[in-house]
């Protein structure tokens, strides 16, 4: 079902590792997983031997990212070799705009400094915005994390992504128009959601990627990307007042995204906007009826929580296996579709006045320069769709994920479809083992 990003396959080992140390007993996962994929999954890429070393439960490197990730969570791995106050990214406010620092991560530690920066203004806006704050509104104003330079994967990049939005004003890069070929938005009682099709190569992406997770939690709790921020004007009744959000997922590939931001005052926003279920992908983390070629914004029911289902009356917790074990080739159930109702269809061409067609992909990797300039520009959103309505349902299911209606893409198009691409994650542990040596 594809890899997982290499910094939350980092996690999930630490996370049992942890376990391990303090109960004895790691983490069960089933032995067995006999109902099939949805037919839209392709095939899992090619992956590592599972006889290397690195993949093995509480191998050597495992055990040196445990020890990683718990010098990094208690603030031993400061470059000044000073004991600091580590704080994770998700413990993070910031009021928007006047509280936002130039960058939210001001660590040095394993994985580096901070990228870019979150004081987004017009100064920064462009194809080199090196931004790092991200907005989602509504179906015309929502952002995507993606990576700054041309040609690369999410698995390569997840600690560099940058903010790609549809509305000027915010000091970002902008998707560049044709890229968004289908969107649904989806307003809950728990959470926002966006989910669709885009080509991924106007964003950065290469071709063939499946792509990954980013969340504000990752190996070392500092994110992906590192100090990535998100804020919404969608959980009130004023535009111009901005919520930030510290639960959210944005899974990008396979030429599709769902970016779910979760109420922060809401009792269940870390349960919907889970981070832990990173290699079964967009239909069992976002579920929903989006299609390739339709626009629209509806009203919708709570999905279950990612890895929560009910089987012959009872409520089951699925538990994701480790690497270690081989690809998922079936799961014990079908993702549920909650459902939706008052959706209404725009026609693109209303919605993303703002973008422009791409002039060649950006190759530029960006640098922050100074401290910004003064307090971000205020969004020019109105966080509401604006065009004509062209139609309205209520709609609920059971199928996979988003489906194509054009069939010229084929799976690629399936939303559900997303795999993590990466590379080994030898290079970081071993600078990590060395570091603390």
């Amino acid at each position: 079902m594809g890899w997982r990003s290499r910094g939350d396959r980092l996690f999930s080992e630490c996370e049992r590792a942890g376990r391990v140390l303090k109960t004895g007993a790691a983490r069960s996962t089933p032995s067995t997983l006999s109902l099939p994929l949805p037919s839209s999954f392709p095939p899992s890429p090619p992956r590592f031997p599972p006889s290397a070393a690195f993949l093995t439960v509480m191998s050597p490197v495992a055990l040196s990212a445990l020890i990683a990730f718990a010098a990094a969570t208690t603030g031993v791995l400061a470059q000044d070799g000073t004991a600091t106050s580590f704080v994770p990214l998700a413990s993070k406010h910031f009021n928007y705009p006047d509280g936002i620092p130039y960058q939210a991560d001001t660590d040095d530690l394993v994985r580096g400094r901070q990228s870019g920066y979150n004081r987004c203004n017009s100064t920064t806006e462009g194809p080199d915005s090196m931004c790092q704050t991200a907005f989602v509104n509504h179906l015309d104003d929502f952002c995507l994390w993606a990576p700054p330079k041309p040609d690369s994967t999410i698995g390569d990049t997840e600690g560099e992504e940058v903010a790609w939005c549809t509305k000027k004003g915010r000091g970002t890069r902008l998707i560049p128009a044709g890229a968004l070929t289908g969107v649904q938005y989806i307003k809950t009682p728990g959470y926002i959601q966006v989910v669709g099709f885009i080509d991924q190569t106007k964003i950065n992406i290469k071709a063939d990627d499946g792509g990954g997770e980013l969340d504000p939690h990752g190996a070392d709790l500092r994110g992906n990307p590192l100090g990535g921020l998100v804020y919404s004007n969608g959980f009130g009744n004023n535009n111009d007042s901005y919520t930030q959000v510290e639960e959210w997922h944005n899974f990008m590939g396979s030429n599709s995204f769902c970016f779910k931001v979760c109420d922060p005052s809401g009792p269940n926003a870390a349960q919907l906007c889970q981070h832990i279920y990173d290699r079964i992908g967009v239909a069992y983390n976002c579920p929903s009826a989006a299609k390739d070629g339709t626009f629209e914004y509806c009203e919708g029911e709570n999905q279950d929580p990612p890895g929560i289902y009910t089987q012959n009356g009872q409520v089951m917790t699925y538990s994701q296996p480790p690497e270690s074990l081989g690809p998922i080739s079936s799961m014990p159930y079908d993702p549920k579709i909650p459902a939706s109702s008052n959706c209404v269809q725009i026609p693109s061409s209303a919605l993303f006045t703002d973008l422009v067609a791409a002039t060649g992909a950006s190759s530029a990797s960006g640098s922050a320069s100074g401290s910004g300039s003064g307090a971000p520009a205020a969004p020019t959103g109105s966080g509401k769709a604006s065009g004509g309505a062209s139609g309205s349902a209520t709609r609920s299911g059971s199928s996979a994920g988003p489906s194509s209606t054009g069939g010229s893409q084929g799976d690629n198009n399936a939303a559900g479809a997303i795999g993590v691409s990466v590379l080994s994650t030898i290079a970081g542990v071993m600078a990590a083992v060395a570091f603390l040596a």
